[in-house]
């Protein structure tokens, strides 16, 4: 069980890790409430380009629909530990 913790810690570290780079935010600012748009001014095009970076770090695809319903840090977390 501790690999599962160890496994967590690493997929938010690096979603975190992630979302800073691409939107230019501190690290200290991606907390699991922050909204991409309001809290750490995403537009459209971040968005994307969010996504496409957390599907090539995590080798996974990300559906548009799914993607359309990832509004927050936290909802980012939590679809990608189901999904690897």
């Amino acid at each position: 069980m501790a690999d599962e913790g160890r496994k967590a810690t690493t997929v938010d570290e690096r979603v975190k890790k992630i979302i800073a780079e691409q939107l230019g935010v501190e690290e200290d600012e991606v907390t699991p409430e922050a909204s991409f748009v309001e809290d750490l001014g995403a537009d459209s095009l971040d968005t994307v380009e969010l996504v496409m970076a957390l599907e090539e770090e995590f080798e996974i695809e990300i559906p548009d629909e799914d993607a359309e319903k990832i509004l927050t840090v936290g909802k980012a977390l939590d679809y990608i530990k189901e999904k690897v």
